[in-house]
């Protein structure tokens, strides 16, 4: 059982993704805002394996999360697949703390980025009523989330970047850069 577990560490992580993002723990929270919980995995999964897995990843992640609810009629896809590319392209030294410092830096960017498209993507959805000044309020709810997502990002990542080293080489969700005889 623990060889499968070390196997197949990245698969069972990506697993919870949606069960935290729907679990939504209020003692996590500031002011009720939750971090983005898919970056945290999204960063260090991407680092280790490439701008193209990381595209493919978030791709596969914004439609996880899209279909799972299905009240919503906007999208994560766009800046997943953004934030998986730019994440895949990033590579850090072997200096800790600033590499710790450096994932809440990288996360809480990246939040605002997903925040902002998601937040624009309502703008242009109600952009022909005149109560379009109603939902600027809701740019302090994106300036939370990239609070608390820089603020556990060191913790959560740094976590993941171990496990995913431990994992790496044994399995990988994507297998792109593995050669075939063939080719």
């Amino acid at each position: 059982m623990e060889k499968y577990l070390k196997k197949h560490l990245s698969l069972i992580s990506f697993l919870f993704i949606p069960i935290v993002y729907f679990w939504h723990p209020n003692w996590l929270g500031f002011f009720g805002v939750q971090p983005y919980w898919p970056l945290f995995w999204l960063l260090p999964w991407s680092m280790m394996h490439g701008s193209i897995d990381g595209l493919i990843v978030g791709l596969c992640l914004g439609l996880i999360l899209d279909s799972i609810s299905p009240e919503s009629s906007f999208t994560q896809i766009p800046a997943l697949v953004l934030c998986g590319i730019w994440f895949g392209k990033l590579n850090f030294s072997s200096k800790t703390i600033v590499g710790h410092f450096t994932y809440g830096l990288i996360c809480s960017m990246a939040s605002f980025l997903c925040g902002s498209l998601y937040f624009f993507q309502i703008l242009i959805d109600n952009l022909s009523e005149n109560s379009i000044f109603l939902y600027f309020p809701s740019i302090s709810n994106i300036f939370a989330k990239v609070f608390i997502t820089g603020l556990y990002a060191p913790l959560f990542c740094s976590i993941l970047v171990v496990l995913f080293k431990r994992s790496k080489g044994r399995y990988k969700i994507i297998g792109f850069k593995e050669k075939s005889k063939y080719f």
